[in-house]
């Protein structure tokens, strides 16, 4: 059986000498072209809002841009640009590590610390932090984020070796907190690469095994009753000491009020006997015998009386009462 061959002619064979030369004169265009695509690719680069872009020069800082939008560089190399986020918080995370789909796992070795009367505790601590200075975070230290979690841990173990188990697993945990920010602060500031410190935070305390920390459970609920019982105890204060305190004024108030009383009573008889002893002065006999009278109508309002106002000498006197 004879093979058949397809026999391909050569499309280029068709062009004449004429387009052959054209295309030759389009060649050196399309090879500018292609290079001033290159080159202006390289010429420019875009920064976000929560970026800062740091331009390298020959290898030497010359610049740092916060302003988001388009900027432009030197071509082929001549510039180059490393863009961090700095206005945006990140976080270290100590003693546990949270995975891609939002699970957590704990890591022993870094959560397991002796508290200083020598006990074991698992504490979990994250610190947040953000790129203050991008040029030094980028050329002053090799791998900062390391460091910064190296440095965390020796001052985390440090302020928990100071304290006791019961108050890093029950009541003073805020002030672990606080002072573990400020030490690592300090070394920050001492050490300068880049970093600021914003917050460092207890995630979960508990003891070694499941026995001691029912146990500290328990205190801890002791201790929420003991305050709510404060609390209740200062809440009845507050709502009996206004009403004793009312009572109080009430009984000051009525007090004032008979003590006006029985002095205006005091000054009103003192009134009256001034009026009647400057009368007794000018008419002592009179005054005495009205005094006189006035005393016997109090004393005997009911007996019937007859008063002889002659020398005497009358013999009988009638009840003209009875006789009308």
């Amino acid at each position: 059986m004879a093979s058949t061959y397809t026999v391909i002619e050569n499309p280029f064979k068709k062009i004449t000498p004429e387009t052959r030369n054209k295309l030759k004169k389009f060649v050196p265009l399309i090879i500018i072209a292609v290079i001033a695509i290159i080159v202006l690719s390289s010429c420019w680069y875009t920064v976000k809002e929560t970026e800062s872009a740091v331009v390298v020069t020959f290898g030497k800082v010359t610049s740092v841009v916060d302003e988001a939008g388009i900027h432009f560089k030197a071509p082929f190399g001549i510039q180059k640009v490393n863009k961090l986020e700095v206005n945006v918080i990140k976080k270290v995370e100590i003693g546990f590590k949270t995975l891609d789909n939002g699970t957590t796992v704990s890591v022993d070795n870094e959560s397991k610390m002796i508290t200083g009367d020598f006990n074991i505790v698992n504490v979990d601590f994250f610190v947040e932090y953000r790129i203050s200075n991008p040029e030094k975070y980028l050329y002053s230290s090799v791998e900062p984020e390391k460091i910064l979690k190296s440095l965390v841990q020796s001052q985390i173990r440090t302020v928990v070796g100071s304290y006791g188990v019961d108050d890093v697993l029950t009541t003073q945990k805020n002030a672990i907190q606080g002072e573990i920010k400020d030490s690592i602060y300090n070394e920050l500031q001492e050490y300068d690469f880049g970093i600021t410190l914003e917050s460092v935070k207890i995630q979960d305390a508990e003891a070694p095994n499941a026995e001691v920390s029912q146990a500290f459970k328990a205190v801890e609920t002791a201790k929420q009753g003991k305050e709510t019982a404060i609390n209740e105890a200062q809440a009845y204060e507050n709502a009996e000491i206004p009403r004793a305190e009312a009572q109080a004024d009430k009984l000051l108030q009525d007090a004032q009020y008979r003590k006006q009383n029985r002095i205006n009573e005091a000054k009103e008889r003192v009134a009256m006997f001034e009026a009647m002893y400057s009368e007794y002065i000018l008419n002592p006999d009179i005054t005495k015998r009205r005094m006189y009278y006035e005393m016997i109508e109090d004393v005997l309002k009911e007996v019937k009386l007859i008063i002889m106002t002659d020398d005497g000498n009358t013999q009988a006197l009638l009840p003209i009462d009875k006789l009308s």
